[in-house]
């Protein structure tokens, strides 16, 4: 069945105008119609559509639950975004079907890119969680000075990805399977020296993704994946 995304099913009883019209005019959606919802937040619904109109699709709400965690840990990825935007929705759409918390994006020293429009991304997003199947939208944050993101608190083990000379374990050895991680992946150019002495001092860990040198978003993925496989 169809999943719709409505973020404000729980006060306001009608698909988002972009649902709206996928239901109505794409999938030719009748009054009587059964349909299921989520929210982002966690819950799933099921409705039957009342009305149609162009712009609008109101609902009534049958059934409600709640999905179970899909995973027992918060999983934070800060990635500093690549200068072909593609890049970072490929990471982004992947990562939601792994099963991601939050991702946040990096102003850094070497970055290619400084600024960076979420609205498509989010979109991206959420079209990702709808076809994984999953209740529960990962948080988006723009662009982050990396210094004010390194200082933020975090309640879990802090990982840096850095390809500088050094003691590194692999990510398997230095993780502790089911606790909250962040890790901080760098850009084609690497995190400076000085951003590793900082967030090494901020309690980041350095940790290696294998012997391979690999481009931003796909170290991302990597270790989003390695995360759950472990």
């Amino acid at each position: 069945m169809q999943l719709f995304y409505t973020p404000d099913i729980a006060v306001q009883s009608e698909l988002p105008e972009e649902e709206a019209r996928h239901a109505l005019r794409v999938l030719r959606l009748a009054k009587g119609d059964e349909i299921e919802l989520t929210d982002g937040k966690g819950f799933f619904y099921k409705a039957i559509i009342l009305g149609t109109n162009p712009k609008h699709c109101a609902v009534s709400i049958t059934e409600r639950w709640e999905q179970p965690p899909l995973w027992s840990f918060n999983l934070h990825i800060a990635v500093a975004p690549t200068k072909n935007l593609d890049r970072m929705e490929w990471f982004c759409e992947k990562a939601t079907e792994i099963g991601i918390n939050a991702i946040t994006f990096l102003n850094c020293r070497y970055s290619e890119r400084r600024e960076i429009k979420t609205p498509r991304l989010e979109k991206i997003l959420v079209s990702a969680m709808k076809q994984s199947q999953k209740a529960t939208l990962p948080k988006l944050t723009g662009i982050t000075d990396f210094k004010t993101f390194v200082n933020q608190p975090f309640e879990g083990q802090k990982f840096i990805a850095h390809c500088e000379e050094g003691e590194k374990p692999l990510l398997k050895q230095g993780y502790r399977p089911g606790e909250n991680v962040l890790i901080l992946i760098g850009p084609e150019g690497d995190f400076s020296p000085e951003e590793i002495k900082l967030a090494i001092a901020q309690g980041f860990s350095p940790i290696s993704l294998g012997l391979s040198r690999l481009r931003t978003e796909t170290a991302a993925l990597v270790a989003t994946h390695s995360i759950h496989l472990l």
